[in-house]
């Protein structure tokens, strides 16, 4: 969905990208659980983050069911906010979102994710310490989240489905 902002620069709308960010993290969770199952991941980012923080952060221990629905929330969180903010960037610059922007993007928020707060906070080994495969794994999760909200944010309005752009969330 393409708005003329009050500026009036167009781009995506910041809810066309909260929508496309939740879209394109469910892309990212699919490979994510594909490594899983070929054994190249070990638990899961996302629930190694609410898991230090309800422990370490709260000094709260819930059950595993818990920690894990509370781990897809974040995640889902997390991408959707990530995509109001690619959203917002594009409508500053006034440039169209592409695949190729998103994959950059996605690349950005792993670095600075991966390589930068998530070991800070000591959450999880840096790249270069964590278990073989995983990083390559995130990178690849991470261009796939980037493709999928670039990708779609940057689609011409379609005419037909009522109307609605290709960045709009369905009725």
């Amino acid at each position: 969905m393409r708005k003329e902002s009050a500026a009036g620069g167009a781009g995506p709308s910041i809810i066309a990208g909260v929508w496309q960010g939740a879209v394109g993290t469910v892309a990212m969770s699919v490979v994510m659980l594909g490594a899983q199952r070929l054994g190249l991941m070990g638990k899961q980012p996302p629930e190694e983050m609410v898991e230090h923080g309800l422990r370490r952060g709260l000094g709260v221990r819930a059950g595993e069911t818990v920690e894990n629905c509370l781990a897809v929330a974040a995640h889902i969180g997390f991408g959707a906010s990530a995509g109001a903010v690619f959203a917002g960037l594009h409508r500053s610059v006034r440039q169209p979102p592409s695949a190729w922007t998103g994959m950059v993007y996605g690349l950005l928020i792993w670095l600075a994710s991966y390589s930068g707060w998530v070991p800070a906070l000591r959450i999880m080994p840096p790249p270069s310490r964590d278990r073989p495969g995983r990083p390559a794994t995130m990178i690849l999760a991470h261009l796939a989240y980037g493709g999928v909200l670039g990708g779609r944010l940057g689609r011409p309005p379609q005419a037909s489905a009522g109307g609605r752009g290709a960045g709009s969330k369905p009725a």
